[in-house]
């Protein structure tokens, strides 16, 4: 039996024993609690208010830090969306996920039948499943398919290429295609092979209104929701309703058709996204409240990987990365670490920090928690319910922390191990280090100076992945 065969049955078993229920304040929790994870794509570290952002405005997420906890340390799965969000759903680094990087639709790029995701984890706990927005890990009817691991039901972008254009011809629901009013045209120019030429549903507003939607028809049983908005993902547009808020404020350079949809003003369309969604988290935030499920709901914020630099956004104009060093596709600190925002009145004290250092892979185990449910063994997440009802000293930590991303060139790793942060650019290459502690922005190599640190990193480098044989590990060429 594979390993994935393996957790996968071990993993179920485990599902089906209801732990204790959770005691909060000394009482007993009446329903198990409702999970909602809201996944922004390509958002930096510093594109919030809460983290340092001056010239976009989200006060319905800084709203949401002020009434809960704020991660200084989260990381994302990886540095670009495929291989961070099958971290997300199945606990697992991308030393041992099966996707590792983003490639065009196959088996690198699709769940294999076996695997043990977030959601069939929290289904087998009585949880009403659901995926709104972007998926990214298989097309219909594959292995890798949303309604094929557990999830009950999707609306949404089964293609992360497709999810390019805000106004598609159709989306999915479950394994059938849902047209829209929208009218594209196919164009070899594009990433995404198409370009909206009739722009009617922008497909945002159909995410908030489908996870809305969801809430209200699941109220009265526990739900987990996986909002995987699109937005600030170029192609930068929005509608002009949004745009006005930014028109003019900016100094603009027009980005021409390419890749992605031209635009006169790529500044103030990214801005806008970002507002567009903080506008729609809160009207979610809202409808928690009018239902009278506030309490009961664990919600989280957080972005697949940091700030991007395509359809003419500037990141550093907007102070995206924060303090950080890198983009997306860096492994250096501004490409993998993300903001993370945990609201749940009476449960988590609000206004609170947090500085525990934790990551995608982490959310699988804590959502198992705090269903009553198992996860699966040999997993690399570590649940961070502790911290988040604010018992640091029942919280474990992490020894290692891993990261590959397999770029053009070569195959990179990253290492975080307590304040130390190591990157490597090709398996062939030397290490670099750094201390965070006095050195977030990783400006300082001082490997030289710390031999046994970068021994103990190499001797963890040699255990710290599993060999697949669809991404092996590339060295730099010249």
């Amino acid at each position: 039996m594979n390993r994935r065969n393996f957790l996968k049955t071990v993993g179920l078993a485990a599902g089906s024993i209801m732990m204790p229920q959770l005691v909060f304040g000394g009482q007993k929790s009446a329903r198990k609690p409702n999970i909602i994870f809201i996944l922004a794509d390509d958002l930096g570290y510093g594109d919030l208010g809460c983290y340092g952002q001056t010239k976009i405005q989200t006060p319905n997420l800084d709203k949401m830090a002020a009434e809960g906890m704020r991660f200084t340390d989260f990381y994302a799965g990886s540095t670009v969306c495929a291989p961070s969000r099958n971290s997300l759903m199945t606990g697992e680094h991308t030393g041992h996920t099966h996707i590792r990087g983003n490639r065009r639709a196959g088996p690198a790029t699709r769940l294999p039948p076996g695997t043990v995701t977030v959601a069939e984890l929290l289904k087998k706990a009585g949880y009403r499943t659901a995926c709104v927005g972007k998926w990214g890990l298989g097309e219909a009817r594959s292995s890798g398919a949303p309604n094929k691991q557990g999830f009950d039901y999707f609306y949404g972008y089964l293609n992360q290429l497709r999810a390019h254009n805000y106004y598609p011809s159709y989306l999915w629901r479950n394994n059938s295609r849902v047209h829209l009013d929208n009218e594209v045209e196919r164009s070899s120019s594009t990433y995404n092979g198409e370009t909206a030429t009739k722009r009617v549903q922008y497909s945002h507003d159909l995410f908030s209104e489908e996870a809305m939607d969801f809430v209200k028809r699941n109220r009265q049983k526990p739900f987990f929701l996986y909002l995987a908005y699109t937005i600030p993902h170029a192609s930068l547009e929005v509608p002009a309703d949004s745009m006005e808020q930014y028109k003019g404020k900016f100094p603009e350079q027009p980005y021409p058709d390419s890749h992605y949809r031209g635009q006169k003003t790529p500044l103030a369309a990214y801005a806008a996204m970002v507002s567009r969604m903080d506008r729609d988290i809160g009207k979610l935030l809202a409808l928690l409240k009018q239902l009278g499920l506030d309490e009961d709901t664990l919600v989280m914020f957080s972005s697949d990987n940091g700030p991007h630099k395509e359809g003419g956004n500037d990141p550093d104009f907007f102070g995206s990365n924060g303090p950080l060093k890198g983009y997306k596709r860096d492994l250096y600190e501004g490409g993998i670490r993300v903001p993370m925002i945990a609201r749940w009145p009476g449960k988590i004290k609000a206004g609170s920090v947090s500085n525990h250092i934790a990551a995608f892979w982490d959310f699988l185990p804590t959502a198992t928690e705090i269903a009553g449910a198992k996860s699966p063994p040999n997993i690399d997440g570590i649940s961070f319910l502790p911290t988040l009802l604010g018992n640091r000293n029942k919280q474990r930590k992490h020894d290692f922390m891993y990261w590959e991303f397999h770029g053009s060139r070569a195959s990179e790793q990253a290492v975080r191990m307590g304040d130390y942060k190591a990157v490597r650019h090709s398996p062939a290459g030397p290490i670099e280090l750094y201390n965070l502690k006095n050195d977030i922005g990783e400006e300082n190599d001082i490997a030289d100076k710390n031999p046994e640190v970068v021994a103990k990193i190499e001797k963890y480098l040699k255990r710290a992945r599993t060999v697949l044989d669809l991404w092996p590990l590339k060295r730099a060429t010249e």
